[in-house]
């Protein structure tokens, strides 16, 4: 069995070609990436492609491949919406509309939670049958949902096309703690100070909580995904929900209340003098989200995660510490200029 991975390098691409290589159900795996690696994962192969409007034929990557996950996606330069709207969209449909012609089998897309419209009233978990219209106020979560409704048009126009859409919650692992700091935080974050005992206290946002997963858990979906005969979206967190109050017990730090509307200014003035990379709309879409049910993802794909959340958030918060990274343009550690 063959399986293309795009985005093959980020956090959750070196996740998903390790775990897609451990098994003998698939005997072929390419990543594709913009930049190659130097990162060495035994029994895989790489290829440099650029999914962008006027890139790599994809026609050409994805010929012969049972399966192809599609998880190449640019967080950055939050500042030019039309440049991530530019690889994360238009690049998305080149590389689905080349499986359509190259008539491959099955298509694994990686959304988000962040394509899911505002969580509802009371709070309660929400399963995949929750609407999917993002929060218009952040580029990411309109292109997450845009390509959600793209696919609702093109699984019509190709029934014989297996397409699965992930949405998981937040995906942590240490090796990514690194990158997440240069493309959320940015510099100002005293990223080896954070140990514990050494920060006295952190901002409680007022309605902040979210669900994280572990990025190797999220892997071991991926894989059951192409491997399984399903097809539809699929939720993948794990428990429990999480705030800033759990994260500070980690830190052995206390909290501080921190109104939403004074998080946002704060948020809004330092992305203007491009001090923080994060887009003050993120912020409004976070404090937005639903929860999730993964009910269907431990029925069907016969899932369940390894790790808690708050196991994942320490491994996190350990990389973090360490400036961990692995040898991939967008995984490259603290302090390696990558």
């Amino acid at each position: 069995m063959k399986v293309v991975v795009t985005g093959a390098t980020g956090n959750t691409g070196t996740s998903v070609m390790r775990v897609l290589a451990e098994g003998p159900a698939v005997t072929d795996v390419l990543g594709a990436a913009r930049r190659l690696p130097r990162h060495p994962l035994p029994g895989v192969r790489w290829t440099a492609a650029d999914i962008d409007p006027g890139g790599t034929d994809l026609d050409e990557l994805v010929a012969g491949a049972d399966a192809v996950v599609h998880l190449a996606w640019k967080f950055q330069p939050t500042h030019d919406p039309v440049e991530t709207w530019r690889t994360n969209v238009l690049g998305s449909i080149r590389v689905f509309e080349a499986c359509a012609r190259a008539q491959v089998p099955a298509l694994v897309h990686a959304s988000s939670v962040g394509a899911y419209s505002p969580a509802p009233g009371d709070g309660r978990p929400v399963d995949e049958s929750w609407p999917t219209h993002g929060w218009p106020g952040a580029a990411y979560t309109r292109e997450k949902a845009y390509l959600e409704r793209y696919l609702d048009a093109f699984e019509r126009a190709h029934p014989d096309l297996r397409v699965v859409r992930m949405r998981p919650g937040f995906l942590f692992k240490r090796a990514a703690a690194s990158e997440q700091r240069r493309i959320f935080a940015g510099p100002l974050l005293p990223w080896r100070l954070i140990r514990p005992g050494l920060v006295p206290a952190l901002p409680a946002v007022t309605g902040l909580r979210f669900q994280a997963l572990h990025t190797d858990d999220a892997a071991a979906a991926y894989r059951a995904a192409v491997l399984r005969p399903v097809s539809g979206p699929f939720n993948l967190v794990a428990d429990p929900v999480l705030d800033t109050a759990a994260v500070a017990r980690l830190l052995h730090a206390r909290t501080v209340p921190l109104p939403a509307g004074a998080a946002r200014a704060a948020l809004a003035a330092a992305w203007r003098m491009h001090l923080a990379p994060a887009a003050p709309g993120l912020l409004d879409a976070v404090l937005r989200l639903p929860l999730l049910d993964a009910g269907r993802a431990r029925a069907e794909l016969g899932w369940a995660p390894a790790r808690t959340a708050t196991e994942a958030i320490e491994e996190f918060l350990q990389g973090l510490r360490a400036g961990a990274g692995l040898d991939t343009p967008p995984l490259a550690a603290a302090g390696s200029g990558g």
